[in-house]
């Protein structure tokens, strides 16, 4: 008789094609679909274009254009076009501008039980709340993914989270996952896929699954899995795809590497304090802060009940004259729906300003607040700077805790709106005729032409790299734990206009930490031909975008020596030749400052006859050991000095 298995060893099983479902060893799994955004996704074409592709190999793959929405000169729709001819270049189905966040769309109208997706979003996993195997990645091993290559990644253990109980009224999915997040803080699950089961799934939505899975990225985690039950046909069904809709569940006598219980009684409003997402407390702790703003929408809450649910508490009030309740639709589709049942009307009647539908604020395009003031967001993530704003102070919290502080100026637990506005707890269930748009969702060309592809003038080549060799270079910076992507490469309206112009995104690299950074790489580069930087654990965490490690890459970054790496970031140190080195020992961190001459010698010697490098400190006049984690797959590439190069050597 074969072994029970969990929903994520079903996933994978079904689609692995290298290796064995044994934690911690590497695995390849072939993919089914692809997602892309603009932020990401101008590379990835570009890294498609460098390996000569004629088309995708993939069942389904999809271009959005979601997070450079701001037309303030020619270079965002200057890479609309770009995309747009990619798309048709490659056979890709392509999102346009305002149709919507990738997340919640690709649910809506891709996202399917059983099935793989790569997506260069570390948020992709969201679409684990279908019963998929979501994985976010750097972009060119998305490219690789649609040029029908597989996905290699460490086989995670799974960590069973089992909901039990009922939601409280004035509670909902966001407080459940940043209950987790108290519990596991922003590396608790790395090296997991959290895959939630148990009684209580009856009271969660399909999208509320995608606020939990969504999130999970938080966490560490590899992905989020949901099972794909009877939730996620009536799901299907309402987006008229139920004829795609297969069970998907956890066999009898399945069991997890470890194990959450989750109590849903006892799940109370939470918010996540400056500046992490770890940095959870019940809203009781911090009640009464004034606000300046509350944001609701993102890819963290982006379903039509979220938006619903903002508009009833709100219904026939005005926000507080210092409050900007900014509203950001997260698909075309849920703003038809929005104005149908007369949620837009009364939003905006209460004052609330309405923006387009797409990442927006969430990735600092827009609705930055006012220096010195609090803002509470529905959005994942609040890493220090990535709201546009310089020493910005943003709070994680659901739509219900968002649009009570709204009316009230202050941080406050929605549950006092009962007495602050004899307000009944408003009890959701989903519109009648709900309307569906894929009018802004254009297939791929069926007919084989090599199209051609509309570069403007801010869009570059990818540039060539160097393999790898020995090196005698300056520690450029030594940073603390939980260094994210967005402080090693900024986000924002003034930075990603240049996400494919690798030498001028480059000149922000780090600045969010250091301003001096570009300046000192240039000399490091033209005095030593590189540089190293230091890092404590947890390096990379957050976004997937690979220009924080281009870009780096681009000034003469050699090494990364951390603690300790998130999975994405770790994974793109290697895809474009920074060799990411780990610490034997964590007092040799203590020993080395800003300023130190490091060297290694054999270098590629020392990497293929071993895990384990010696590394000089010149300034010091002392010697200590790293190691590295790369499979000899990554190894090789890193010796290329870029996965890209690897594979044109493979072509040849």
């Amino acid at each position: 008789m074969s072994e029970a298995l969990n929903v994520t060893q079903k996933l994978i099983k079904s689609h692995l094609v290298e290796g064995e479902l044994t934690p911690g060893t590497e695995i390849g799994i072939k993919i089914d679909q692809t997602l892309t955004q603009d932020a990401t996704g101008t590379l990835v074409m570009l890294e498609l274009e460098a390996m000569g592709l004629d088309k995708a190999k993939t069942e389904l793959s999809c271009q959005y254009v979601d997070h450079n929405l701001l037309q303030t000169d020619n270079k965002n729709p200057d890479d609309h076009v770009f995309l747009k001819s990619a798309a048709d270049r490659f056979g890709i189905w392509y999102s346009r501008p305002g149709n919507g966040v990738s997340h919640p769309v690709h649910t809506e109208h891709f996202a399917t039980p059983g099935k793989t997706l790569a997506g260069s979003d570390s948020h992709t996993p969201a679409s684990g709340c279908m019963g998929m195997f979501a994985l976010g990645a750097g972009g060119l091993d998305v490219a690789f993914a649609i040029a029908g290559e597989p996905m290699y990644l460490k086989m995670p253990k799974v960590l069973g989270v089992e909901l039990k109980g009922k939601m409280p009224n004035w509670v909902s999915a966001k407080d459940l996952v940043l209950e987790l997040l108290r519990r596991y803080d922003v590396k608790g699950a790395r090296g997991f896929v959290i895959e939630y089961f148990g009684e209580g799934l009856k009271e969660l939505s399909t999208m509320d699954r995608h606020v939990i899975a969504n999130m999970g990225t938080e966490m560490g985690a590899t992905t989020s899995v949901f099972p794909s039950d009877e939730e996620v046909r009536r799901f299907m069904k309402q987006n008229n795809r139920e004829d795609q809709w297969t069970e998907l569940k956890a066999d009898e006598g399945a069991t997890y590497d470890e194990y959450e219980e989750l109590i849903m009684d006892e799940l109370q409003p939470m918010i996540a304090l400056p500046s992490s997402p770890g940095n959870v407390v019940p809203v009781t702790e911090v009640e009464g802060k004034p606000i300046y703003q509350s944001y609701i929408g993102s890819s963290a809450n982006p379903g039509f009940r979220d938006f619903w649910i903002t508009s009833e508490i709100v219904k026939g009030k005005r926000v507080h004259e210092d409050v900007s309740l900014d509203v950001n639709p997260t698909s075309r589709q849920i703003i038809e729906n929005m104005v149908k049942t007369g949620v837009m009307l009364h939003l905006v009647q209460s004052g609330a300003r309405i923006h387009q539908a797409g990442c927006n604020g969430c990735i600092g395009m827009g609705q930055a607040p006012a220096s010195g003031q609090n803002s509470l967001r529905t959005v994942p993530r609040n890493f220090p700077d990535r709201s546009g704003t310089k020493e910005d102070s943003v709070f994680l919290v659901s739509p219900e805790t968002a649009a009570a502080s709204a009316l009230t100026g202050k941080i406050t637990d929605p549950r006092k709106l009962e007495k602050l506005y004899d307000m009944k707890w408003p009890a959701y269930s989903d519109p009648e005729d709900y309307i569906i748009n894929k009018e802004m969702l254009m297939g791929p060309s069926g007919n084989g032409e090599k199209k051609e592809l509309k570069k403007g003038p801010n869009i570059s080549t990818m540039p060539d790299f160097d393999e790898l060799s020995d090196f005698v270079v300056p520690v450029l910076l030594k940073m603390e734990d939980d260094i994210s992507t967005d402080e090693i490469l900024k986000a924002g309206a003034e930075v990603l206009p240049y996400r494919s112009n690798i030498p001028e995104i480059s000149k922000f690299s780090f600045t969010v930490v250091d301003e001096t950074f570009y300046d000192r790489a240039i000399e490091a580069n033209d005095e030593y031909g590189g540089h190293v930087v230091i890092a404590g654990e947890n390096y990379a965490q957050g976004s997937s975008r690979e220009h924080a490690a281009i870009a780096p890459r681009y000034l003469g970054q050699r090494a990364v020596i951390a603690k300790s790496y998130a999975r994405i970031g770790w994974q793109n140190l290697a895809n474009f030749g920074i060799a990411p080195l780990e610490f034997e020992n964590d007092e040799d961190y203590d020993s080395i400052d800003q300023g130190d001459i490091l060297k290694i010698e054999n270098f590629r010697d020392q990497l293929k006859s071993g895990k384990t490098i010696t590394v000089q400190n010149e300034t010091k006049g002392n010697q200590f050991t790293v190691h590295h984690s790369l499979s000899g797959r990554q190894l090789k590439s890193l010796l290329d000095g870029a996965i890209i190069n690897t594979f044109k050597k493979e072509k040849a």
